[in-house]
This record gives structure tokens, sequence and C-alpha cells, in this order.
């Protein structure tokens, strides 16, 4: 066996073609420099497409277009006689002896199994209704050829296609089930899968035995491995995909694999080299391993270091095809060294590498896709194509791309609010909170509509949580919506200890639902213990990475129980990527202003759009938070312009007058001798001339007061802080 070529890895390559330690693909051997002949060559009939820009991912993700471009060179070597064994007994056969080269073709010594290392067909040879034009290439389970419909399609030009080779029998009887079996694949029609158009039979030249080939379109383009194998960061330096691109293909793929998923088909063997981008699209490439679901064989095809643990005792199923999907995305987003070896069923910890470590829900999908439990894995194609959506626009937000604004099939968006009408200053922030007001502003899980009871739910509009604990009760039929919405109903009553026995019966049914630590979440925080929350709220965001109400609960909780380090950056995360979430920027506001990061807490603030009902008090708390003790001049300067341009009522803009020319005389006290140009709600900045301003703001505050009390008492302080006079 031959050593492995990738940097630092000391393992060979195998007869499968892959090393045995690191996982890679041996790389095609080198092509014999072309000589010169006097034969005419074979037209090259494949048509390069131009390169320039194309988008994945749902659209977000620029990538350049991808053509392999004409195929050129010369033909496929055989197959390294190190890696040459009987396919029947595994001894070495096609081995070279005294200096001369081994046979490619052959019978075995020990048992008379025939043997073939060299292409089968050759240029010209006519396949059914298929040309061959030449080899292109070996694939898990035999040649690929690249040849031609001889048929002339509606423009009058004749069709590239691929022959694989998907079956080698001498019962002509199995050559006819084969090709049965495998009429499903005509009828698959997805963009992002390759289009099989025919299945024909052809003997092979050496033994005489039928073999079967699957007929399939052209694809021009270049295939995940090698993309990733190819690929340089700006250094020149060999690196991974980004990890913007691996999101987008794995939501490509997703695609395509949920498409068979209900077609009733399970892919069974996906992994980078079976998907290639080809112009603007990805497309799956390889269909032989394909098998319904109702009717598995006993034999299939899968890869160590892609393929699930249980495989072998479940067979291949929908939670095992996501499985191959995890690991794909983590082979082309990292260096996974070791992956079909020490790391074949599992993952490396976060902290190991960098990638993940750095972008924590991508971390999540990956360990979901490939629990080694497959009822803890994804539900389904859509629900991880879903999540892997929301990780892509939280990494296109941390890079300061804002992608379009995401709906979520789960939960409810952000309605209400909390902590948004807190004086973001220092430690006072966290004690200020009405931290009663987080579970009710929380985003709520939607409804399933297949629920029998979908309608019955849709159609309770009590207001009170009592009225709709009562309407909840009516309902005769108490499906899991139901008795999740009860459960909820009851938190929000108060009613705790019947909320969590109705829970308790619920996850006895249902154990891997999310939702039953949700609303166990939701429990905690009501009885005032944050801490008991945290654990159920960090358990759905690692069922839910690509969502934004876990997050915002974990942070809500986490603040609440003191840890800023765990509530800062999911707040943060939140925020980038949906500025719906206005409570994350508060959120994340307060956590700056009590690290003294005043500035960055504006920004956040700042960020509250116009129109969003939260803006004033986001301007609000900016001014406040400008007003921290020991400001600077331009900090009291941006709070008095900001106030300016403030369009509120006269009582509260009265009341930030006061704060701000309070604040503007304590800095000229504090700052004597200091330049003190400028000024402050178009007052100098001079201790006279601020005193009128804040003797004005007291009398106006007054006026609009109706409490007598406060009015007298407010009017003798507006007397005590105007200035000595003449009058």
């Amino acid at each position: 066996m031959s050593a492995c070529t990738e940097p630092g890895c000391t393992g060979s390559y195998g007869p499968h073609g892959y090393c045995d330690d690191c996982g890679h693909k041996a790389p095609a051997a080198p092509k014999p420099p072309t000589k010169p002949s006097s034969e005419p060559q074979s037209v090259q009939r494949p048509i390069s497409r131009p390169v320039s820009t194309s988008r994945f991912g749902a659209g977000w993700v620029s990538m350049p277009r991808v053509s392999r471009g004409e195929p050129t060179g010369g033909p496929v070597q055989p197959i390294e006689e190190s890696q040459r064994f009987c396919r029947k007994c595994n001894t070495p056969v096609g081995r070279g002896r005294d200096g001369n080269p081994g046979r490619a073709r052959g019978y075995c010594r020990k048992d008379g199994t025939p043997f073939c290392f060299e292409p089968t067909l050759a240029e010209t040879d006519a396949v059914d209704r298929y040309e061959i034009d030449r080899c292109i290439a070996r694939g898990g389970q035999g040649w690929i050829y690249l040849g031609h419909d001889t048929h002339f399609d509606d423009t009058g030009l004749q069709r590239a296609v691929v022959l694989k080779g998907v079956i080698d029998s001498a019962d002509p009887e199995a050559i006819e089930q084969a090709r049965q079996e495998r009429r499903f694949l005509i009828a698959v029609d997805h963009p992002n899968i390759v289009k099989v158009i025919d299945f024909v039979r052809h003997p092979d030249p050496l033994t005489g035995t039928m073999a079967g080939y699957l007929v399939m379109e052209y694809i021009d383009g270049r295939t995940l491995l090698d993309l990733h194998r190819e690929y340089h960061d700006e250094g020149g330096q060999r690196a991974p995909l980004p990890l913007t691109h691996v999101l987008a293909y794995g939501i490509e793929i997703l695609q395509a694999i949920g498409y068979l998923h209900e077609k009733g088909l399970l892919y069974c063997d996906f992994k980078p080299d079976n998907a290639m981008h080809t112009g603007d699209q990805l497309k799956l490439i390889d269909l032989g391993a394909v098998v319904p679901m109702d009717d598995v064989p006993d034999m299939f095809l899968g890869t160590v270091g892609y393929q699930a643990p249980e495989i072998g005792d479940t067979g291949p199923t929908t939670a095992s095809d996501l499985y191959t999907v995890g690991r794909s995305l983590a082979v082309l987003s990292f260096n996974f060294e070791g992956f079909t070896k020490e790391y074949a069923d599992r993952l490396p910890d976060r902290d190991d590498v960098p990638v993940l470590a750095a972008h924590e829900s991508f971390d999540l999908l990956l360990r979901r896709a490939t629990h080694p439990d497959p009822a803890q894995r994804f539900a389904s194609a859509e629900q991880m194509r879903s999540q892997l959506e929301g990780v892509l626009q939280e990494v296109l937000s941390a890079s300061q791309v804002r992608p379009p604004t995401l709906t979520s099939r789960v939960f409810t968006v952000e309605q209400r609010t909390f902590g948004t009408d807190v004086v973001i200053a220092g430690d006072r922030s966290l004690s200020q909170v009405d931290w009663s007001a987080v579970g009710p502003a929380l985003p709520a899980p939607l409804v399933d509509p297949a629920d029998p009871a979908a309608g019955h739910l849709a159609a309770i509009a009590a207001a009170d949580p009592d009225s709709v604990v009562d309407a909840l009760l009516a309902i005769p039929s108490q499906s899991p919506e139901v008795v999740l919405q009860l459960v909820g109903a009851r938190i929000a009553a108060g009613q705790l200890d019947v909320a969590h026995q109705d829970l308790d019966a619920y996850a006895a049914s249902a154990p891997h639902d999310w939702r039953v630590s949700w609303y166990r979440g939701l429990a905690a925080l009501s009885a005032g213990r944050p801490h008991e929350a945290r654990p159920y709220f960090e358990h759905v965001y690692a069922a839910l990475p690509g969502e934004l109400p876990p997050k915002l609960a974990l942070a809500a909780a986490s603040e609440w129980d003191g840890d800023d380090d765990r509530a800062g950056p999911l707040y943060h995360r939140v925020w980038r990527a949906d500025t719906r979430y206005v409570s994350a920027a508060f959120g994340y506001a307060r956590v700056l202003a009590r690290r003294g990061e005043l500035a960055a807490a504006i920004t956040a603030l700042d960020g509250v759009p116009e129109d969003s009902a939260q803006h004033t008090f986001a301007q609000v708390a900016a001014i406040r938070t400008c007003l921290s003790p020991n400001l600077a001049k331009a900090e009291l300067l941006d709070a008095g312009a900001r106030l300016t341009r403030l369009k509120i009522g006269i009582e509260r803009q009265a009341e930030l007058s006061i704060e701000v020319f309070a604040a503007a005389l304590d800095w000229v006290r504090d700052n004597d001798g200091a330049e003190a140009s400028g000024e402050v709600l178009g007052r100098p900045l001079a201790d006279r001339h601020l005193r009128f301003g804040l003797e004005k703001a007291y009398r106006d505050l007054a006026g609009v007061t109706e409490d007598v009390d406060r009015k007298i008492e407010l009017v003798r302080t507006a007397n005590r802080v105007r200035p000595r006079t003449l009058f």
C-alpha cells in the first residue's frame, strides 16, 4: 500500500482507495505525458461553463461558479498494484515479479476468481444506445465512463452521459432484477440530484458475464472533496473550506436528501466525494447506493468515517443518512485528522477545534447530527436544514453580513420585551430588571398544524392565563399540543405543581421532545430559580442550535443568575442575527455597561430600529448610559444632543433634562478650569447657564404633575437650584 500524501499523516492508502489513518481519498494518479500520434483524436464533447458567481445556502452565500472545463489528458491509469486484491478471498493479485509489472487483468491463483484493475470498456464501445468516449474515473463500485447518447435530442445534439457500473454478475436474472430494482431512480427529479437516464446491460469483455450500468447526465464541475483538498487561505496555505461555504453546501445537500426521503428512498453513502459544485448548483452525483426505505437489501454501501455506528445492526435509516451529512460537514470545515480511526464515531472536543470553539451553534449542530443515539439526532432532513440555515444566519451576522430575516418554523417571534425600561448604568441595571416579565415575554413554541386539536387551539382567544387554562381543559381531544399548551398556561397562571405533573406525564411518552425542557425552564423562571432553568435551556439550545429563542432564554436566565460571561455572548448573537429581538439588545447593553464598556453598550442600543416600539426606550437608555459616573465631556454633549433629537412627551422630556443638567453641573464642578466650549440642551457649559436650564426643567415637570404635593416639592427644588439674581 502506498503512503498517504496528506500533510502530517503517517497512514497508507488501503485497497478501497482511502487512507487507513486520516481517511482522505488517494489523489488521482498523475497522467503520463501525451505522446505525438498520427492517430485521430477523439472529440471532447462536454463544454466548460464560464466562471462567475453563484449563490448558495438560501441565496445568502456568494461563491465562484465552478467548472471542470474540457476533459483533457491521457487515459485513467490502472489501479496501483499495492491496492489489488481478490474480491472473493482478499488475496493479493495482479502483482509484479522479478522487476516485471503485474497484470491488470487475470485470475486469482487461489480460487480462480477473475480480476480486472483497468477500465473494461474502451473508446467507441457501444453499450446499448450509448457510445463510450473514454474512462474518466474510478468510483466505489467500479469504473466511470464518459459517453454520449447516439440518439439525437430535440435540439439535434448528442447528449453527453456518464455510465457507472453498479453490478457485475454471471446470472442474467440477477442483472434483470437489478435493472427492475433500479427503475425507481429514473423517476427521481430534483435540481440538486443528478438525473438518472437509463439502466443498461453489457457483457464484460474479459469474462463474458453481464454487467449493469447506470446512465446519468454528465455534470461539469468539482466534487466537494476536490474543492476541500484544493482550497488555500489568503496566505496561500492549505486550509479547510470557509464555514459559510460548508453551511451553504449543507443546506443544498439536505434539500436533496430530504427529497429522497419524501420519495421513500435512502441515500446510504453520502460523503464529500458524492456531491459536486457545478456552475451555480450543487448536485448529488452518485445514486448507486440509494435503496428504498421499505425494502432495504441485506447488502448496502457505507464508508468508514462517515457511516453511522448503528448501521450494522439497524441498516440504513433516515437518522443514518443525516449522520453522514453531519460527518461530511465536519470533514469539510476543519482538519479532521483520524476521522476513520480515533474519531470514527465521535467528534473532537470543542476546545481542540478552533472553528468549533468560535462557533458554538455549529458545534452543537454537528453533535446532534452525529449523536451516537439515533433517537437524539434530527428528526428529518428538513429539520436539520432549518437549523443549518439558522446557524448560517448567525455565522454571517458575526462577519458583519446581515442576512435576510429568518422565519422560525418552531417559535413565534418576540412580541413582548423585558428589561427595556431599565437604567443601564453599572451594577444597578441587574437589580432593576423585572425578572418576572422574562417568561411571559419569551417567544412561544408554535403549535404543530398536523396536531388533531390544532383548530381548537387556534380558536382560543382568552387573554388571562386562568381563562386559557379553562378553554384548554374544555377541548375534547387532549392531544400532545393541547397538553403542552395547557402546561404553558398553567405556568403563566402560577399553577406550577400541576404543570409539573402534566409535564412529567407527557415526558414519559415523549422523552426526546425538546419542549419538555423548554417548559421546565419556564417553570423554573416562574418560580424565581434561574439557576435551575439554565440546564433546561442549554438542552433546548443543543437540540435547536439554529433557533434564537433558546439563546435568548438562556441568556436571560444566565444574567439573572449573575453569569454575565455566559449571558453577554448569547445576547450578542441573538441581536446580531435578528434586530426584532430587542430584549437581546438591552440585555447585551446591560452586560457591557457592567463591564465598563459604555461606548459598546450605546452602540448596541443605537441598533434598535427607528420603527421599533422600543426605539425611544433604547435612546433613553443610551442617554442614561452616557451619564454614567466619571463621564467625559464628549459623553455629556452626546447625551444632550440625543435628548434634543428625541421626540417624547413633556413629562419624560423634563425628567431626562433634569438628569442631563444635573450631570452637566457635576462635570463643571469636577472639571474646574477645563476647556468648557459646547452646549448642553442649548445651554453653555457654565454653572449659571446650566442652573437656569435645570430650574426650567423642574418647573416644566411641575407643570404637568397632577399630584399637588409633588408639584409643590418640584417648584421648591426649582427655586433652590436657580442661580442667584437681583430679582
